[in-house]
């Protein structure tokens, strides 16, 4: 079985693939963690799952936050017996990087692009609602451009709150109207469609540097709760990241990062 795990900002994903079968998932809350902490979390897990270390054949890891990298690495190595594989540029993606510089690209925009493409075709939007929106463009030869980097609806709200001390903490939902009656209606309303509005925007624009629409998939934790209201998002996909990591594996499953 393969380990595989996304390392965000805010929150970690894990899961384990049996095949090409997500058998188990968890997310977890990104942080600073000794090797030994991450370690015992991990078999801590495959414990609650019935799974067993020896179980696990191979691991590898989308990560954008480099002080995590080395204590996850020594964790599988220590508690798992496994040396990790870390996603880059310089791996097999099967696919070409037409940023200028790619090796500044995030290892989960790529990840996400990756699985995009085997699962939707190209060409291809892909959102990612994380700690940043991100939009990944991908052309209709497979490869990937680039894309838009913008504010994640946690980091506003948190910019908002802290900028104004009236305003009260809402939820992430969005209300029944776009006016809003009330302060926490009005909140929601501009953060929820105001980001769905955000995001069909950009999608446009990038519509029409391209000269054509493409399949817009939407990812990370927000997008069940923003998708209903874009004009331009075609599917949500929650687990398109961890099937990428799998893809890449089984890529590069004889390389291991240096």
């Amino acid at each position: 079985m393969l380990l595989v795990v996304d390392v965000g900002n805010t929150n970690t994903v894990l899961g384990i693939y049996r095949g090409k079968t997500l058998a188990h998932h968890w997310r977890l809350t990104s942080g600073s963690r000794t090797s030994d902490e991450l370690g015992l979390a991990l078999l801590n897990l495959l414990a609650a799952a019935g799974l067993a270390r020896e179980e696990i054949s191979g691991a590898i890891v989308s990560s954008v936050v480099p002080p995590m990298d080395l204590p996850l690495k020594e964790a599988m190595g220590l508690y798992l017996g496994r040396e990790a594989l870390f996603v880059s540029s310089a791996l097999d993606l099967g696919m070409e990087i037409r940023y200028k510089a790619p090796h500044e690209v995030g290892a989960d925009r790529l990840v996400n692009a990756v699985a995009g493409v085997e699962v939707y075709g190209a060409p291809l939007i892909l959102v990612d609602f994380g700690t940043a929106i991100t939009l990944d463009v991908v052309s209709p030869d497979r490869a990937y451009l680039g894309g838009t980097i913008s504010p994640g609806m946690t980091l506003s709200m948190e910019a908002l709150f802290g900028k104004t001390s009236k305003l009260p903490k809402v939820a992430l939902e969005a209300p029944g109207s776009v006016i809003g009656r009330t302060t926490m209606e009005s909140i929601q309303a501009g953060i929820m469609f105001g980001t769905a509005g955000m995001i069909d925007s950009l999608v446009r624009r990038i519509w029409r540097e391209m000269g054509q629409k493409t399949k817009v998939v939407a990812t990370g934790g927000q997008a069940q709760s923003v998708a209903p209201h874009s004009e331009t998002i075609d599917a949500v996909d929650p687990w398109l990241t961890l099937e990428g990591l799998r893809l890449i594996h089984e890529r590069n499953c004889g390389k291991l990062a240096g």
